[in-house]
């Protein structure tokens, strides 16, 4: 399940956790409202729930992370490792390319 991330949470955890995935997006993407339950679907799948935690960054909100992650356009999917940004997907992904792309990075 995605979590809401906020800007503290990089630092509060981002950091501090193996593996993380983030999607970054806006509540007027409509591409990012069409990825997000896509991400939320595998994000519970037995495949990928144990190897991650998954958050969903709003970037009107976690402006701070955003700007630091390089975030131009959404939706971005940021795999990271320990906080350090492993692999990265921008835009609307079908769910077979987002399932290859974690597969590739978890």
């Amino acid at each position: 399940m995605l979590k809401d991330f906020k800007d503290d949470d990089f630092q509060d955890k981002i950091v501090k956790e193996d593996c993380t995935v983030i999607q970054y997006s806006a509540t007027w993407c409509a591409p990012c409202k069409q990825q997000l339950p896509v991400l939320n679907k595998l994000s519970d799948s037995e495949e990928f729930k144990d190897k991650a935690n998954f958050y969903h960054a709003d970037v009107d909100q976690a402006v701070n992370q955003s700007t630091s992650a390089a975030i131009r356009g959404v939706p971005t999917i940021v795999v990271y490792a320990r906080g350090e940004e492993k692999a990265r997907l921008v835009g609307g992904t079908p769910e077979s390319k987002l399932k290859e792309f974690l597969q590739a990075n978890l």
